[in-house]
């Protein structure tokens, strides 16, 4: 099993996921993001409404953050001539967004970034978005792989920092509609249900009256909306 589909099994449990190794791209598209107009959707509330127009009033990552960020996404979710990117379904808005939802994130992800600049001009001399795929991934190589035996509050925070991206991203991927069509789910499907099977009724002495069976269990009437009466009766 390739790293993508191994970590797509991890999405369909719990909603983190994947990468097939073939890099990220050379210069990858970056989002807008911070301030932006929120339409009104009529199945949130008014204070729904309100607090997400609040949200996207404002902006916490500038637009170098942005860019290094974006790159970062890429190399954790990469795109190929399969699979689309990342920055394709605009994970680092997303992220933009949990940050300000959730400000407890906002020193991690910023101090992350920074650490990522840091890191990168003492080992290669320029910034991480500037750096090759190659120096980069050797960057990340050193933070992204823990001892899950080590408690979280005890490990490097720049461990905790790209472990936290990660998730964000596979979270903001595969919420997305592309990742969503790509894991192939479709929701609810509406089915056909016959009842409970004869066999399984006869060995609990039980059946089914056959006026409620005409009512409830008629293929042809399944599309019909049902309606009780003032007494409850179907």
């Amino acid at each position: 099993m390739d790293r993508r589909k191994s970590l797509k099994s991890i999405v369909l449990g719990s909603v983190a996921g994947g990468l097939a190794i073939h890099g990220c791209r050379p210069e990858p598209t970056v989002p807008e993001v911070g301030a932006q107009e929120v339409p009104m959707l009529k199945w949130r509330t008014p204070k729904e409404n309100e607090q997400l127009a609040e949200l996207h009033a404002e902006q916490f990552f500038n637009p170098h953050e942005a860019e290094t960020l974006t790159v970062l996404c890429d190399l954790i979710l990469p795109g190929s001539e399969e699979y689309k990117s990342a920055s394709d379904a605009d994970v680092v808005s997303f992220i933009e967004f949990m940050a300000k939802d959730m400000p407890t994130m906002q020193v991690d992800l910023r101090g992350g970034l920074m650490w990522l600049d840091h890191r990168s001009n003492l080992d290669h001399g320029v910034e991480f978005k500037g750096a090759t795929e190659a120096q980069r991934k050797a960057i990340l190589d050193t933070v992204a792989y823990y001892d899950p035996e080590v408690p979280g509050n005890e490990r490097p925070f720049e461990v905790n920092f790209f472990s936290m991206v990660r998730n964000l991203t596979m979270t903001g991927f595969y919420t997305s509609k592309i990742g969503i069509e790509e894991l192939g789910y479709k929701g609810n499907m509406p089915n056909v249900w016959d009842g409970v099977p004869d066999d399984v009724l006869e060995q609990h002495g039980v059946s089914y009256d056959p006026e409620w069976l005409a009512k409830c269990v008629d293929q042809s009437k399944r599309n019909i909306v049902a309606e009780w009466d003032e007494n409850g009766n179907l």
